[in-house]
């Protein structure tokens, strides 16, 4: 390694005189509504996504209709998460066990779960240095692979060119499916993330945009695929409370037909959701002015790469990724630095998966892989750092004195 030519930062060493005291993953508070209605419903103790007196209307179903109409999708089935989201959408679209399902190589442990939830094999499609999947790679394994889906994963949201993604899938006769588990509220060339696709899936878990703990909202335009999810989600034969949902005729079809997985959001869940949306514009502007803070401070230092992103691109930024172009021990050397200083970043390189982060080589239950070279040399450097809503500028300026540090510690033990 070339060594890192930075001027060492005053009154400074590795025992604290840099420290980071922030919990980077800590979420807003759930507004006050939202702790009300969920309080009156534990009040009166119905808290299950249906009720059987006539004329109530289900947390859920209102969340539906209202998240459906903020995205522009004619549908929008709420869930348990959104790992169940996915599993249901590769259901409705008719996989089968035994069927290949494209999918991205960065993303986490609850995509490829998904597809084996399914019965399904992956196709893994290379990433590229910007973090999306190889448009060329897509292109090959859509032609090659038999499948009949392709997941895309807007891993860490990060959106490929998806008019370019779209024409593939369709070319080649695949479902596009969206894995938006961090993007929501995002767009590519002024159309929402999720409605590209056949289906798309979004996540309401704790330290996503929108917080319930855990939960999934799927998305969809589609008669068919929204009547088979709300049948899979565990209606039984509730379905009508759907405020969001095709005509009664619809069901017909399928309810004989389609088993209840009870996988269908609670009504407290939904009821701290809702008022929530209203804060997502907010929330995004946040996030985007700390992450251009982020994007500036770490760019500037040696070794660290920030890939530009897309202009067609309106990205809601919970996260900032980098890669960082040092051997994996000198990023380890960098990654207890940091740690030591308070400073938590996640790392996709390790030898073992760790906390959230995993990457393709160690879902050991994944059959046998084409070859993914690109996305292994990427993984290797790739490091990972949520923001949180309460950073200052303050803040990310020592974020940058933290990692400049780290560099300049692996310049004194000649590593």
């Amino acid at each position: 390694m070339a060594e890192a030519h930075l001027q060492p930062e005053p009154a400074m060493d590795e025992q604290g005189a840099l420290r980071f005291d922030i919990d980077l993953s800590q979420p807003e508070p759930i507004p006050a509504v939202g702790i009300a209605r969920a309080t009156e419903l534990m009040q009166d103790g119905r808290l299950h996504r249906y009720g059987e007196i006539k004329g109530q209307l289900p947390e859920p179903s209102l969340l539906e209709q209202e998240y459906a109409a903020y995205v522009g999708s004619k549908y929008c089935v709420a869930l348990s998460s959104c790992g169940a989201a996915m599993f249901v959408a590769l259901k409705t679209l008719g996989v089968e066990p035994g069927d290949k399902v494209l999918t991205s190589t960065f993303t986490l442990a609850p995509v490829p779960g998904a597809i084996a939830h399914a019965g399904a094999d992956p196709v893994l499609v290379e990433t590229t240095a910007a973090y999306t999947p190889d448009l060329q790679d897509l292109e090959r394994k859509a032609a090659s692979s038999g499948a009949k889906v392709f997941l895309i994963s807007h891993m860490r949201g990060h959106i490929a060119d998806m008019q370019a993604v779209k024409s593939i899938c369709d070319a080649h006769g695949i479902a596009l499916v969206e894995d938006c588990a961090h993007t929501m509220g995002a767009k590519w060339a002024g159309r929402y993330s999720g409605t590209w696709g056949r289906v798309g899936c979004f996540s309401t878990q704790t330290y996503k945009h929108i917080n319930s703990g855990e939960g999934g909202l799927l998305v969809t335009d589609d008669d068919d695929i929204c009547a088979k999810a709300i049948l899979y989600s565990g209606s039984y034969m509730i379905y009508a409370q759907h405020l969001c949902r095709p005509p009664m005729e619809v069901f017909d079809r399928w309810k004989h037909q389609i088993p209840n997985f009870s996988m269908r959001m609670s009504n407290a869940a939904a009821a701290m959701l809702r008022p929530q949306l209203a804060e997502l514009p907010r929330r995004a502007r946040t996030w985007n002015r700390l992450y251009a803070q982020l994007e500036s401070v770490l760019s500037a230092l040696p070794h660290v790469l920030v890939p530009a992103r897309d202009p067609q691109e309106e990205y809601v930024a919970s996260s900032i990724q980098f890669t960082l172009d040092l051997s994996p021990k000198q990023i380890e050397q960098v990654m207890a630095f940091c740690d030591r200083c308070g400073l938590h970043i996640k790392w996709f390189g390790r030898e073992q998966a760790q906390g959230f982060t995993s990457n393709y080589t160690h879902w050991h239950y994944l059959r046998q892989q084409p070859a993914v070279p690109a996305s292994l040399g990427l993984m290797q450097g790739l490091c990972d750092m949520r923001i949180a809503l309460t950073l200052t500028d303050q803040d990310c300026q020592m974020i940058g004195r933290i990692l400049r540090a780290a560099l300049l510690s692996l310049n004194r033990a000649h590593v």
